[in-house]
């Protein structure tokens, strides 16, 4: 058991070199573009909410407000864009009889969650440092919230992933699901700034709840939030099942071509 467990990590490990090397090449920054890029956008988006918004919003600071959404919508955004892609654009590894395409996906989410939780932590610090944020209130449930998430969008990626690798109309589709979703994500509204019949619906979805986590970790008492810890496990749970059921069909469809 322990040797089969050797040979997986070795061949994800592998398929992650392969991958920042193929996506970000060997010169100038290189790999280090996966913690860079995110970085970009996170601090682009606050500083434009900083032009636009008050410096608070009922009573949260703006820049880490936003950065806990943003950082979070990336993450999500990171998982499922790549996902789609990772098969097509590794299909010749699959000839090698070791390699499984399970294995490219973890790799690709192994990838993803590593650039994404960095470019997070650097944020926070930095807002730390120049006085935007202090120390989280309860670091546990900020890790917690962001693990939650990783694993709920890790199912919804491996489902969508799964399903455009059978029809190709998914690709055109994703993008504008990924806009629809956005009111129904948490990332730039709390729960608790909604009407109470409004609220019961709006947190069917799981993704709210992992946000909220993250931010009553950041903010604790001064924020009121709404989540349930288990929830988001659960749907991750079911999502990345039903992915590996869908992807044991999609295989068939691969192997005929």
């Amino acid at each position: 058991m322990f040797a089969s467990a050797a040979e997986h990590t070795r061949i994800v490990a592998a398929l992650i070199l392969r991958e920042i090397i193929t996506r970000f090449g060997r010169r100038g920054l290189g790999f280090l573009w996966l913690v860079g890029e995110p970085l970009l956008f996170i601090f682009a988006i606050i500083l434009i909410w900083s032009f636009i918004k008050a410096p608070y919003q009922h009573g949260l600071r703006v820049a880490p407000f936003v950065m806990t959404g943003y950082a979070s919508l990336l993450m999500l955004r990171h998982l499922i864009s790549y996902s789609m892609g990772a098969i097509t654009g590794n299909v010749g590894l699959l000839y090698h009889q070791k390699i499984k395409i399970l294995h490219v996906f973890i790799a690709r989410y192994v990838l993803e969650f590593f650039g994404s939780t960095m470019s997070f932590v650097i944020s926070y610090v930095v807002l730390m440092v120049i006085g935007q944020a202090t120390f989280p209130h309860d670091l546990l449930l900020v890790y917690w919230g962001w693990i939650s998430l990783f694993i709920f969008a890790s199912g919804m990626a491996l489902v969508i992933s799964a399903l455009a690798m059978e029809f190709e109309v998914i690709e055109r589709i994703v993008p504008v699901m990924l806009y629809v979703m956005l009111p129904f994500s948490g990332v730039f509204a709390m729960a608790a700034w909604l009407p109470e019949n409004v609220r019961d619906y709006y947190m069917i979805f799981p993704l709210p709840h992992t946000i909220e986590m993250i931010r009553a970790g950041v903010f604790g008492e001064f924020v009121e939030t709404y989540y349930d810890p288990l929830y988001p496990l659960f749907w991750g749970g079911v999502l990345i099942a039903l992915g590996l059921v869908l992807i044991s069909r999609a295989k068939e469809h691969i192997d005929a071509e």
